[in-house]
């Protein structure tokens, strides 16, 4: 029996199906790992916060200290903080490869962005947390074009891009058009418990 692979436990883990490749094995035990994973436990207020923020943290694939910083920026912004905070992780540049379409998985995205597949505005960016604006095209290089898991990309076998994003899939060229609403996002959490997590 093949032991199911770590990105899977986490899925479980957390309660949401972060690769494609989780989503059959999560619909079959939609159910915490481990002997206990099917008993009902009771959370504290403090471990349901917890869990909240790690679920944010996994769909982004980002450090603790990173979400930490995202956070400290949101506060200081002004804004509703919990939006802002989404906003601000989605303007990422691995996290706009992966809606633009570009990408299967965060973890390929920022695979992409590291190799030096992508292009903001004309120039190579290899950090995929570079924070995008308004108006910055994101695009693949000419030369990597051609490779497999592009070209795929290119056929549109990836989510329909959402409506912040102006993409032309067949050229790989995506526009950052505006800071997109909460409800536009796919990412299931719900953020005032990240807020609540961090504010205690």
């Amino acid at each position: 029996m093949n032991t199911p692979r770590p990105k899977i436990r986490i899925s479980r883990a957390l309660g949401i199906p972060l690769t494609p490749k989780a989503v059959a094995y999560f619909e079959r035990r939609p159910y915490p790992p481990g002997e206990h994973g099917r008993k009902r436990r009771k959370d504290s207020d403090y471990s349901t916060r917890l869990k909240e923020k790690q679920r944010l943290r996994a769909q982004y694939d980002i450090s603790e200290s990173q979400l930490r910083a995202a956070f400290d920026r949101a506060k200081g912004s002004g804004g509703k903080t919990g939006e802002v905070l989404i906003q601000d992780l989605e303007s990422r540049l691995d996290a706009t490869v992966l809606r633009a379409g570009f990408a299967r998985t965060i973890y390929q995205a920022r695979q992409f962005v590291t190799h030096q597949h992508v292009l903001v505005n004309g120039r190579r960016v290899d950090r995929p947390s570079y924070r995008l604006r308004p108006g910055d095209f994101v695009q693949v290089a000419e030369r990597s074009k051609v490779k497999e898991p592009f070209v795929v990309a290119a056929s549109g076998a990836h989510a329909e891009p959402p409506t912040y994003l102006a993409v032309s899939l067949g050229d790989l060229v995506a526009r950052y058009e505006r800071t997109p609403e909460r409800d536009e996002v796919p990412v299931i959490c719900d953020e005032q418990l990240v807020v609540e997590y961090y504010s205690r």
